[in-house]
């Protein structure tokens, strides 16, 4: 397959036309959003849904995130919306987070993985917004990665990994806030959110009072039949050894610094990624930094382009410093932990 790449900003949104087009056909397409780059089909063709799985190498059983341009849509994929979760619609939508709610008939089990519930979200991106609005139906769409690699935040990541598979892929620049969408299930009482993003925990409770957090991401465990991408297999990995390393500011220096000293001596390609205040004491041309522990923010937005960073220069470990699970902390430390596969050292 030939994949057009198209180039598009806010002013000139012309283009999406024929992508809207291929979408209604059936054909995916790859789109930004605040989060990550998306890998859209129309999400009410159980057939176009399934080319997704079979593009990205996706376990069936991972359910998808539906994307939807107004309220209207949401009509058609649930089947009901109480008035705590309308207070959560209001505040955080457009905005990275997803509601789970009981589905509607008529959404197909290929988008929801066989399960009775929906996953649904209205992105706070002007591309994404619009292309949904042209094709005239909700967007199932997972990151535009192969399955288990790091997820794209930029469109020549989508390429790397879907060029040759998909019909389009939409340049909007740099995705905002750079991990996957926050995913609370409604349908819990209290609400219980799946998996950390950009709408914290905080800013949830704040909104409705009453919420929990789901004991898999806290505990880095896998879930037989997950309600929430995110939840099952090894995801966000770049090609090398990930481990993620805890502990006192200076145990951590020291204990890295040691062991990737000892790898250079054995001729392994390691690579330390670490907070910008640490990469002077690491005293390595082999490091690389996420952002400052100052603006969480920032290292959420560049974790995944530090990963296929390193897939580019060949590293074959890496050494990541873990940040405070706190905020947006805990978003960054599941992917962090999730591309790891449970390879964590605390000193």
């Amino acid at each position: 397959m030939n994949t057009k790449h198209i180039k598009v900003n806010s002013k000139d949104l012309s283009d999406l036309d024929m992508v809207a087009e291929a979408v209604r056909c059936g054909e995916l397409v790859a789109f930004p959003t605040e989060t990550v780059y998306g890998l859209g089909a129309n999400a009410l063709d159980g057939e176009a849904v399934r080319s997704i799985f079979k593009a990205k190498g996706r376990p069936n059983d991972n359910p998808l995130i539906v994307h939807i341009s107004d309220i209207s849509m949401l009509e058609v994929l649930v089947a009901e919306i109480k008035p705590d979760v309308q207070k959560l619609i209001s505040e955080f939508w457009p905005g990275p987070l997803t509601l789970v709610f009981h589905k509607a008939p008529y959404v197909p089990d290929e988008t929801t993985a066989g399960l009775d519930t929906v996953a649904v979200r209205m992105p706070d991106h002007p591309v994404a917004l619009e292309l949904i609005k042209r094709s005239g139906v909700p967007i199932a769409a997972p990151s535009a990665n192969r399955s288990g690699r790091p997820s794209p935040t930029l469109a020549e990541h989508v390429a790397e990994d879907l060029d040759g598979r998909i019909a389009f892929i939409i340049d909007g620049g740099a995705c905002r806030v750079g991990v996957e969408s926050t995913v609370l299930d409604v349908t819990s009482d209290p609400p219980l959110i799946l998996r950390p993003g950009g709408v914290t925990f905080e800013m949830i409770k704040q909104v409705i009072g009453r919420v929990q957090i789901d004991k898999s991401f806290i505990e880095n465990r896998m879930e037989e039949k997950p309600k929430s991408p995110g939840m099952k297999y090894v995801h966000y990995a770049p090609k090398g050894e990930v481990i993620v390393v805890s502990g006192r500011e200076e145990d951590v220096i020291q204990w890295v610094r040691q062991n990737d000293q000892k790898d250079e001596k054995d001729g392994i390609h390691s690579v330390i990624i670490a907070a910008s205040e640490h990469i002077p004491m690491y005293n390595s041309k082999r490091s690389m930094s996420y952002g400052s522990l100052a603006n969480p923010e920032d290292i959420a937005a560049n974790i995944f382009r530090v990963f296929r960073e390193c897939d580019r220069i060949g590293a074959e470990k890496i050494y990541v410093e873990s940040v405070p699970r706190e905020g947006i902390g805990y978003a960054i430390m599941d992917r962090v932990e999730k591309a790891a596969g449970g390879r964590a050292v605390h000193i």
